[in-house]
């Protein structure tokens, strides 16, 4: 990844997780937490990719398990995050920039469902059972109806960001003034010339023309006089 693409992503990612945690888990809303990091990563994976949203929820994941009050094994939440990631990049737009908003809908309720089911079920390999008591259908739905109504607020802000650092003009200048000159590197390569001071080349190629042309001159008199 580029550098402007991992610092804008770590930015968000770390923004996502404290509001989560200091303001969305302290709601007690019934059912799931809103999940603004799951948006968050949706919102980049739409603009990086695939292996840009694989490594941006792999690593806002990792994040989530580590930050406090994290109860359950590290990894689990960096595994759930990387695949969503993953799979929400292979959605990505060709020009990056979304035709209607029904296809971002969908992504993010098929992500907030899937994302639940995968947290349960790798919960369900290492021995956490919260998920049966607490009611798995119950966390689907409050999962979805939460993420849906906060997508609106947040993935379309998320996309414009990461747009933004991809097609940064200043950038663009440095590295286009970085570029090599292919033109003057050819000439050069062709010539012989240094192209940045060529100016005595010139004249000397000059001088050379006209001496050569006057010797030509003085061979068509002589041919004549003959």
């Amino acid at each position: 990844m580029r550098v402007n693409r991992i610092l804008l992503s770590s930015s968000l990612v770390v923004v996502a997780l404290v509001l989560q945690v200091s303001v969305l888990a302290r709601l007690h809303l019934p059912g799931a937490v809103p999940d603004l990091l799951l948006l968050t990563v949706l919102g980049l994976a739409l603009v990086y990719g695939h292996v840009g949203g694989a490594l941006v929820g792999f690593g806002a994941g990792l994040l989530a398990d580590l930050a406090p009050p994290a109860d359950h094994a590290a990894g689990r939440y960096a595994l759930v995050l990387c695949v969503i990631g993953y799979l929400a990049g292979l959605v990505k737009p060709e020009n990056g920039r979304l035709k209607s908003a029904t296809g971002p809908m969908v992504v993010v309720v098929v992500a907030a469902i899937g994302s639940t089911l995968l947290y349960a079920g790798v919960g369900a390999l290492v021995g956490d059972t919260a998920a049966r008591h607490v009611g798995l259908g119950s966390l689907l739905f409050t999962a979805a109806l939460y993420d849906l109504l906060l997508a609106p607020f947040v993935v379309p802000g998320i996309m414009a960001l990461a747009r933004r650092a991809e097609n940064d003009p200043l950038a663009e200048t440095n590295s286009q003034a970085k570029k090599p000159n292919i033109s003057s590197g050819w000439l050069s390569g062709g010539t012989g010339l240094r192209i940045g001071g060529q100016r005595g080349g010139l004249a000397s190629l000059r001088v050379k023309a006209g001496r050569a042309r006057t010797a030509r001159a003085g061979r068509i008199k002589g041919v004549k006089r003959l």
